[in-house]
């Protein structure tokens, strides 16, 4: 089975910063708003499938997810960047707004369920990461924000998940944390981390988990 690791903060906490480290030419990155990374980066590139070269998949359609996470490992890729999940399921409600019933919710909700789940079951060393913006309940605890109730309600995407880290910024230094503080769904196996905080790099979080789960 595969591995998805979910990675959640609020906007300019560092998720997509996190990414800095990752070697290009050993994974796909998936960029839903076709947004420029925050740092220097000559390895990654728009896909041309007429070639067959780059590693960007600009798209935000959930059977387009799927399809590149199965792709992945017979492309030779080792993980999958999802940056932002959020705007996979906002997209396309905002594409349907002028819908009057309650279809168009069931089937986005539908839809990233489709894609979790395709992450978990790719090919064993397969690692995706769902990098995801967060909002607050009304019982003020910290939730991956979604669209609609059925992912909250039927689902709690959260618990498809084995690792889920947030991004933390305190001085100045971006770090994630690595268990929950009782508010958040925050949470990573035994001895995977030595720490409750560890620094907000997704090559150091791959290799760890490799290294952990047998993987290289």
């Amino acid at each position: 089975m595969g591995i998805p690791v979910l990675i959640l903060g609020d906007s300019g906490s560092g998720k997509s910063a996190s990414m800095m480290n990752l070697n290009p030419e050993e994974g796909f990155l998936i960029n839903p708003e076709n947004k420029r990374l925050p740092f220097k980066s000559k390895g990654w590139k728009a896909r041309d499938f007429a070639a067959k070269t780059g590693n960007v998949f600009h798209t935000d359609l959930a059977a387009d997810l799927v399809m590149v996470i199965n792709f992945a490992r017979r492309a030779g890729r080792k993980f999958v960047v999802i940056d932002d999940f959020q705007y996979v399921m906002g997209n396309s409600f905002m594409r349907r707004r002028s819908e009057k019933s309650f279809e168009k919710f069931t089937e986005i909700g539908g839809g990233a369920w489709d894609v979790v789940k395709a992450a978990q079951q790719a090919e064993e060393d397969l690692i995706v990461y769902f990098l995801a913006h967060t909002e607050e309940t009304a019982a003020g605890r910290i939730k991956m924000k979604t669209i609609g109730k059925m992912l909250d309600e039927k689902i709690t995407v959260e618990g498809m998940f084995t690792i889920a880290l947030r991004t933390q910024v305190t001085d100045g230094r971006y770090q994630f944390t690595t268990q929950s503080d009782g508010t958040d769904p925050v949470k990573s196996p035994i001895g995977l981390f030595e720490s409750f905080q560890i620094d907000n790099d997704l090559n150091a979080v791959d290799a760890a988990i490799r290294d952990y789960y047998e993987l290289n």
